[in-house]
């Protein structure tokens, strides 16, 4: 059985993030370290198929909540503070609703537990369009990428994926193959059945789309104790664009 992969801060009860989409445990540094100067524990983990775990040819929450508990498991974790952000916030849920037993409190960044469309398809293109053998360097990247990534906060967050994978050869942490196959798969929503009965905090960007007010109604029949919330001047990287009125809202709930 393979173990995700994680970056582990600090001392206390035990807290979990999980990214998003394409993104990676380094997107939560700043804030990670915050948390565990709060006094947590703070496992920064990154998703199967991200970052530096393990490469798999299965892709779905399912598999993706089972990791977190083998995580658990390997790490002998218990009663667990965990919080998932967009494709992580889905895994959170899962988790939390299969296992509940193992988290004492789940808290969701920007995402409802409905179905969503595709919409990654100009990012999955332009992340094809990287040819290695020919860029050498982050600005050439950039720069082929802003063919099909219009917006440069966008950009700048993709190409952290990139690493020198020998001297002089780039390449993408990610394995783009098998997101770009199961791409439908992200999209999913939450079981009909689903539930978790324990303490939740669902937190929405100002500014984003994802969750609606109507999805209240869903958060609740899935999670009937949540508490849902927004953070001003804020869009889908809700954490990133201010961080500070996001850790309030998170350590007010903890």
């Amino acid at each position: 059985m393979e173990v995700l992969h994680s970056q582990i801060l600090g001392e206390g009860s035990p807290f979990l993030i999980l990214h998003g989409f394409l993104g990676m445990s380094d997107n939560w540094k700043t804030l990670g370290n915050r948390f565990a100067e709060a006094g947590y524990q703070v496992h920064l983990i990154d998703q199967r198929n991200h970052g530096r775990s393990f490469h798999d040819d299965e892709h779905n929450y399912k598999v993706m909540a089972e990791d977190v508990k083998n995580y658990c498991d390997h790490h002998d974790l218990k009663d667990i503070i965990l919080l998932g952000h967009s494709m992580g916030g889905k895994t959170a849920m899962q988790c939390a609703t299969e296992y509940p037993g193992l988290v004492s409190k789940l808290i969701v960044a920007d995402i409802a537990p409905k179905e969503y469309p595709q919409h990654h398809q100009d990012i999955l293109k332009g992340l094809a369009s990287l040819d290695f053998s020919e860029i050498e360097s982050r600005s050439q990247a950039s720069e082929k990428l802003s063919e099909y990534v219009k917006e440069k906060g966008v950009r700048q967050f993709l190409l952290k994926n990139l690493y020198w994978k020998n001297k002089g050869e780039l390449a993408l942490r990610m394995n783009l193959t098998v997101l770009t196959k199961n791409i439908d798969e992200v999209g999913e929503p939450l079981s009909k059945e689903a539930v978790f009965k324990g303490d939740a905090l669902f937190l929405g960007g100002e500014n984003s789309g994802y969750i609606q007010q109507i999805d209240e109604i869903i958060i609740k029949k899935h999670f009937p104790k949540a508490k849902i919330g927004t953070i001003k001047n804020a869009g889908h990287w809700l954490h990133a664009e201010n961080p500070e009125e996001f850790y309030e809202n998170v350590m007010n709930f903890l």
